[in-house]
């Protein structure tokens, strides 16, 4: 397998540590970051050889991959240009993209057009990961197997925010004043968790169901003791991480919510309920790597794209089987 990766950022970079381990070849990478445009991958991995291919701004560059893993964004306005230039050079995409993961919410036009387009190509587009893309979504429709009748679904994931990249840290507000993180997400200078609705869209579409509407939303937690994260001291009263939901409803019902909280010193787990209409069961595990866990399910669907159907997937789309709510 000769895999390309648009983005070599911190998630690009395990991607791509992770194909190695397989024995793929990384082909090419491409980047916007001046810093390490021209440098050997390898160097950038920290591995003890070069590999001889170095990091292009030229999406060209691409052309020897077999498929192309896209990680560069969580919002699909963004990345769309970026996923286009990749169907045009004919070949299949795999994205990180969380608003990719169910795009007909947000960007239903934008979804339309890459959907066209990889027909016209013969090409599959689909948007992956840990979270949409597998813990709150594909694994709460797996889960509903057993089940002749469900009435709701709950998912929950739960991480410790300390043991996350600084990145991750810096994008949930950790250090912050509650009123700081708040204007700040409300202006988008900061993004907290994308994809709760997705998650909840993505189980209604392989259950069948058209939801009434859906909400989502994500408060600070705040500290109420002092916590060291690194050489940084988190007084009381600052931001130490999120919880949020997403809850999808047909009429005062709520079949469908999910919730992600990470903070620091958060339990770590994901549980999962389905209440059906015979018996209930709760799944809980106790948790699951978020950035090894990402690149672990782009990995496995980019390992069988090139066998799944022409045009722009979801998730829900690889399942063989759909829950039953009865309306």
């Amino acid at each position: 397998m000769r895999i390309g990766l648009y983005g070599f950022g911190s998630i690009g970079r395990i991607i791509a540590l992770e194909a190695m381990k397989r024995g793929w070849d990384v082909v090419a990478a491409v980047d916007i970051d001046e810093k390490i445009i021209g440098k050997d991958i390898g160097k950038i991995l920290g591995l003890k050889e070069k590999t001889g291919v170095v990091v292009t701004s030229d999406p060209e560059e691409l052309l020897e991959a077999d498929v192309v893993i896209h990680a560069t964004t969580s919002f699909l306005d963004k990345a769309y240009d970026q996923i286009l230039n990749v169907v045009r050079l004919g070949i299949d995409v795999v994205s990180t993209c969380e608003t990719l993961s169910y795009p007909y919410y947000r960007y239903p036009v934008l979804a339309r057009k890459i959907n066209d387009e990889a027909l016209k190509y013969g090409l599959t587009v689909i948007g992956t990961g840990i979270n949409p893309g597998f813990l709150l979504d594909t694994l709460p429709i797996v889960l509903t197997a057993p089940f002749n009748i469900v009435e709701k679904i709950i998912a929950v994931r739960s991480i410790d925010a300390s043991k996350r990249r600084l990145s991750f840290v810096k994008k949930i507000g950790v250090g912050m004043k509650p009123d700081e993180y708040k204007q700040k997400l409300l202006s988008g200078e900061l993004t907290g968790h994308v994809g709760y609705a997705e998650s909840v869209l993505l189980i209604a579409d392989a259950a069948g169901i058209h939801l009434d509407k859906v909400i989502e939303g994500q408060e600070p937690v705040v500290a109420d003791k002092e916590y060291k994260l690194g050489e940084t001291v988190i007084e009381p009263g600052e931001v130490i991480g999120i919880k949020g939901y997403g809850a999808g409803y047909k009429g005062e019902k709520e079949p469908i919510r999910v919730e992600f909280h990470a903070y620091l010193g958060a339990e770590e787990y994901e549980e999962i309920i389905i209440k059906g209409t015979d018996y209930e069961v709760k799944w809980r595990s106790t948790g699951t790597s978020g950035d090894m866990g990402t690149a672990a399910v782009v990995l496995n669907i980019a390992n069988i794209v090139n066998e799944l159907p022409a045009g722009l997937l979801t998730m829900s789309d690889l399942i063989p089987f759909k829950p039953f709510f009865k309306q």
